[in-house]
Parts: structure tokens; sequence; C-alpha cells
């Protein structure tokens, strides 16, 4: 091709003529870190915040596969033709293991629902995205969020042109006072809060929880200010230690305030992209009759991926079914596995940096789940990310991703979900050694 076609092509399309979110960086954060990984395979990575590995096995597709067969003949009636059809076909906009997923639910989170409340997603990310634009009206709806934030809402918030007003975490999970201060921010800003995102069991990527006592508050609050939460829980499981589970904010929810956003990549495996919303809502139509919220979701779904994939359903809800649809009992070797190794982590932390020594170096302590964060005397920026990944060999995520505007600069994100013992002691051996070079370059420039 010649000079003057690449200057045409490079003139067909201009960002500013494109929708806003693309020159958001939300959306460009996944694929920046995901980058970064790539071109250093060889750094020890405290950064991805995937599942283990180190229990998935090909021997058990075929296998979950069949059960689910085996329980379309038994439980459901189905005969050879219509088990073909339910796996090969388009399928349910809902989903085909809704009812597996309420059995679930009710077994493992004390949350009873009608299985049609339920709609099966590509993902929770797809979960987020229907709810947002379902609930996204016009220019005054807002959407309070928990600061900092999974950076997926945010860009799920931004493709539907939703905007943002965060709530600030504090010891207690989340300022309970500042939510307050920021509904009524927002209706005297002439806007809508429409609801409030959150993760209420071990955050990403905070790491952060709400207790018991806070989490009956959020829901009086909800009531008060007739306001939505959005709850999305994909690590409450994995308590570590021996603390209690609190119950979800779903199921203390008496007055359907919750909408309930699932996913089964961390308990199942991601390879599936199986998510799912419960949004037992009712929603009073022009016609005069009630239907589910979840009805109003699958036919925003029908236009986007018109169902989800049969096949990663049935796989999926064989794994259920092997363990009576107890995700508690699926995954008791991980539940350990993070558990010690987030143990070894702030161990390991404090080792290096004892807290009576160095008031430099700060972290908090998670009862369980992925995330832990460090706080440094430096700026933790995507700039050190690549200095550290280079010259020391070790991955970790700017917290500064997790914030809608500022905030985060001097924090960096570790996940303990995919490294072993070893790739702990030495990834926290290397990054100690970042830490002490930047911090000594922070000082010599004050």
């Amino acid at each position: 091709m010649n000079d003057s076609g690449a200057a045409l092509l490079a003139a067909d399309l201009s960002t500013d003529r494109l929708h806003s979110s693309l020159r958001d960086p939300a959306l460009a954060s996944m694929n920046f870190l995901n980058e970064v990984a790539g071109r250093f395979p060889e750094a020890i990575s405290l950064a991805a915040g995937r599942p283990s590995e180190d229990f998935f096995d090909v021997d058990d597709l075929p296998r979950y596969l069949q059960i689910f067969c085996d329980y379309l003949a038994a439980e459901k009636g189905a005969d050879t033709e219509l088990v073909r059809r339910t796996l090969f076909q388009y399928g349910r906009t809902k989903g085909i293991i809704h009812e597996l997923l309420a059995r679930h639910l009710a077994c493992d989170e004390g949350i009873d629902v009608d299985p049609e409340s339920i709609v099966v997603t590509v993902g929770c990310q797809e979960a987020m995205f229907l709810v947002l634009r379902a609930l996204r009206t016009d220019e005054r709806d807002v959407l309070l969020t928990a600061s900092p934030c999974y950076v997926g809402l945010t860009g799920a918030a931004r493709l539907v042109d939703m905007p943002l007003w965060p709530v600030r975490e504090n010891e207690d999970g989340i300022d309970l006072d500042h939510l307050v201060e920021q509904i009524e921010a927002v209706r005297a800003a002439g806007k809508r809060p429409r609801a409030f995102y959150l993760v209420p069991d071990f955050a990403n990527p905070s790491g952060a929880s709400i207790g018991l006592e806070a989490r009956q508050k959020l829901l009086a609050i909800a009531a008060e200010h007739d306001l939505l939460i959005l709850e999305d829980n994909p690590y409450g499981l994995f308590q570590a230690g021996d603390g209690q589970r609190l119950p979800t904010l779903k199921a203390l929810d008496t007055s359907r305030r919750v909408i309930y956003l699932g996913s089964l990549a961390k308990t199942c495996f991601p390879g599936a992209r199986i998510g799912f919303v419960v949004a037992n809502q009712r929603v009073a139509r022009a016609e005069g009759d009630l239907t589910l919220f979840a009805d109003e979701l699958s036919k925003i779904k029908s236009m986007l991926t018109v169902n989800t994939s049969p096949v990663a359903q049935a796989v999926a809800g064989g794994k259920l079914l092997e363990h009576d649809c107890s995700l508690v009992k699926a995954n008791v070797r991980e539940t350990q596995l993070y558990s010690r190794n987030l143990r070894l982590l702030l161990e390991g932390l404090e080792r290096r940096f004892p807290r009576g020594e160095n008031h430099q170096v700060s972290w908090n302590a998670p009862g369980g789940g992925f995330f832990a964060v460090v706080n440094v005397p430096f700026i933790a920026d995507d700039a050190a990310l690549e200095y550290g990944a280079s010259k020391y060999g070790v991955l970790w995520t700017p917290m500064s991703h997790f914030y809608d505007g500022r905030g985060g600069e001097n924090q960096l994100r570790l996940s303990v979900s995919v490294v072993s013992p070893a790739e702990i002691e030495a990834g926290l051996d290397r990054l100690a050694m970042l830490i002490a070079d930047l911090s000594g370059k922070e000082k010599s420039t004050q």
C-alpha cells in the first residue's frame, strides 16, 4: 500500500466520532495490565486475580456434561431428542441451570428465591451491564459505588453513560455516613441515585469486608432513601482460617432492595463464562400487571447475547450437581489454598516490614478472598509497575486503576490466588527490593 492509501485508512475513523467510553482510561485498564504481564512472562505475578489452576482436570468436563444430561432425563423427564436439543440449540434466554443456581443459593447462602428470578449471563460482566442498562433511563440517573471499585463495573457504567459517585471505604468496609452524604449530594445536584454497588465480602481490589451490623444498617439506609443495592459476590465463599462467613445482603434483604450479582468464574472455572443475576424485584408494566425485573433484563439479554452457551451451562450444572449444588463443598481444596496463601502473604509482609520498625510500608489484613493492599512511600503507578517487572521480575496492580478519578496513588494490590508458597516468598523478596529502590528515589527528590 502506498503512503496515500495509508493516510486514507488512518482517517477513516476518529475516536472523537466514536462512543466517549472508548477514550476513557477505565476501558484500557484490563488490556494494559494483561499486556504488561505478557511482556514479562518470567516475572512472578502477584497481580493476577484468576482462580487457582491446581485442581483443573480436563477429564472432569465430560463427566460434568454427562451428569447434567442424566439430570435432564431423570429429574426433568427429557428424552434423548430433548437432551440433544437442549445442548445444541440456542436455548432459553434466561438460562437452563436457573433451578440449580437457586438450589445453590439456598444451600450455601440461605437465599430463597424463585428460579424464575434468575438470569444466567455470559459472565458476571454481562449481568452488570444488563442491570445498569435497565436502570439508566436518562442523564439524571447516577450509580453510587464503593471506592475503590472493580474496574469492570466502572467500564460497564461508561458503556451505558451512567455517572459514578464514589463512596469511601473505611476500616468497617463502607463509610455509611459518607454514603448518606453522597445520596443527599446526588439529589441536591438534581440527579437520581438509582443504586449502590459494592462487594461486601473480600472486595476486589481492597479485600475489605463489612460486618453484620453495617450490613443491617446499609439495608435500612437503602429503605429510607429508596435505593437499590447491587451486591456482587464472587469471593464470599473463600473465608480464610476459622472465620465464620457472614450472611449476604440478599439473605438479609426482606424488601427486595438487593439485586444479587453472582459468578461461577472463581467457584467453578472462568472458561465456562457463567454468571447470573438474581432480580426478584416486581416491575409494574404499562399494561397494569406485574412482572419480575429478571424478565425485563432477559429482554435486553435477548438483544445482546441472545442466550448463554447451553454447553457451558451444562458443564457448570454438572459440577453443581456432583456436589449437591453446594459450591462450598466443591471448593474445599481451593478455599484451603487461598487461605494458606493469604496467611503466607501477610506473614511475609510482616517479616520484611516489621510494623514496629517501619512506618512507611503498611497493609490491610483481609479475612479471606484473593487480595490485600499495601501502602508504599512512592507513586505506585504504571511506570513503577513496568520498572519493577523489568528490573526485579515482580508484577502487582496499581490501585489507582480502581478509582474513578484520583486515589490509590501510593497503594498497590497483591493477589495470592495463582501463586505457590515458593513464589510468594520470592515475589515478596523482589517486591521488597523494588520498594527499597523506589523509596530511596522518592527521598532523593525531596
